[in-house]
């Protein structure tokens, strides 16, 4: 089937002043602009990772790097939304048809936030589990009609025996109003908070099996839903700070013909070799970005179109394709604050905006560039993966 991401891309040029419009809305709501909301889902960009059995377009890693990033070179916050509930739509695909049912067979529009730490405050009961806790971060959770959890799993004497992802109507949690950060202002990553609520059993996917690649869903043919869970949900981190990096370097480029350079001769910041050499430096450092976010989408389609899972040391190199990747956009986009100049920082320039929305995305934990700089250093030495840092590889 012919892929819709060129169909999707231009209805994001055509919803383009909307986003924009709305970024100072979105930032001082501390949420999403409704409009944008509403333009995206009419657009289908909350579909990209949507089994075809729901009318969604099961979009590759790479065709969904493209999409959140064509988004954030309008609004840093949009896109991230755009991001991670695609993300937490794709671990709906994992589950087991029946789960899948209960979400996107009774409504193919829904959306799904979510958060993969686990609470402990669970219990066993007939048919399921009830649930208790808080779970913060949860990006997106005002526009979503359902929430992914993490939580312990127990057996009946309380005793931790796996731990799960559960989905729950969002209708039956609350949203505690937690998010106030100096960038990527709009995302509403508020925290999630659930009291005594009743999660079925075909309604959770087991962390550590997902790991090996053993999911619930019975749609093997699906090719989507084989790529390897970790570094998908690592790799999506990246989108935003794509676009946002493209934006950066477009804005400068466009406003340096016009802008002198104080304190100097230059009447126009294009006739400074010094500033040549800033933006050269950040234009190659975005390229470098998207050539490493490309090569980890490439890797995790590749694995999951073969049937086959993703080699230890290809999912370590995914984790720090996506962490590297991300600290050469926050260069580049340093570089381009200061050959630009201070007026980067009005609050008129949208340079101030892109700095502080790409400086806190940067800083997510899946995203630690030491931590993911480790993680490839010891699978490319032969570490097993017992002794590695992290289990969530």
């Amino acid at each position: 089937m012919e892929s819709p991401i060129a169909e999707l891309l231009a209805r994001i040029d055509e919803i383009r002043p909307i986003l924009e419009r709305n970024v100072n809305q979105t930032e001082a709501d501390r949420r999403v602009a409704q409009e944008n909301i509403d333009a995206l889902a009419s657009a289908g960009a909350f579909k990209a990772t949507v089994s075809r059995r729901f009318g969604g377009y099961e979009m590759t890693p790479r065709e969904n790097l493209e999409l959140s990033s064509a988004v954030a070179e309008s609004c840093g916050s949009t896109a991230w939304v755009v991001a991670l509930v695609n993300i937490c739509n794709w671990l709906v695909g994992l589950l087991p048809e029946q789960a899948q049912e209960d979400i996107f067979g009774a409504d193919p529009e829904a959306r799904v936030a979510g958060v993969l730490n686990p609470s402990s405050d669970v219990r066993k009961a007939d048919g399921g589990y009830v649930l208790s806790g808080k779970w913060p971060w949860a990006s997106g959770s005002w526009h979503s009609d359902w929430a992914v959890l993490g939580m312990v799993v127990p057996d009946e004497s309380g005793e931790e025996v796996d731990q799960a992802l559960c989905f729950v109507p969002m209708s039956e949690l609350s949203i505690e109003e937690t998010w106030f950060v100096a960038g990527m202002k709009g995302t509403g990553s508020n925290t999630i908070v659930a009291s005594e609520v009743f999660v079925p059993s075909h309604r959770l996917l087991s962390v550590p099996r997902a790991l090996a690649n053993e999911y619930g869903t019975e749609h093997a043919e699906e090719t989507l839903y084989r790529a390897s869970f970790i570094p998908f949900l690592a790799l999506v981190l990246l989108g935003p700070q794509l676009g946002l990096g493209r934006a950066a370097l477009s804005f400068v480029l466009d406003k340096a013909p016009k802008r002198a350079i104080t304190y100097t001769k230059f009447e126009r910041q294009t006739e400074s070799v010094a500033f040549q050499l800033q933006v050269a430096e950040a234009a190659m450092l975005i390229d470098t970005a998207h050539l490493h976010a490309y090569r980890a989408a490439e890797d995790l389609d590749l694995a999951a179109r073969a049937d086959e899972d993703l080699s230890y040391l290809g999912r370590a190199r995914v984790r720090a394709d996506a962490a590297y990747g991300i600290t050469r956009i926050a260069k580049a986009i340093d570089l381009l604050v200061s050959a630009h100049g201070a007026s980067s920082f009005a609050d008129a320039s949208p340079m101030q905006r892109i700095w502080r929305d790409s400086s806190v995305a940067a800083r997510h934990a899946v995203a630690d560039p030491l931590v993911n700089q480790e993680v490839y250093g010891k699978a490319l030495l032969g570490f097993p993966i017992e002794e590695n840092i992290t289990p969530l590889i």
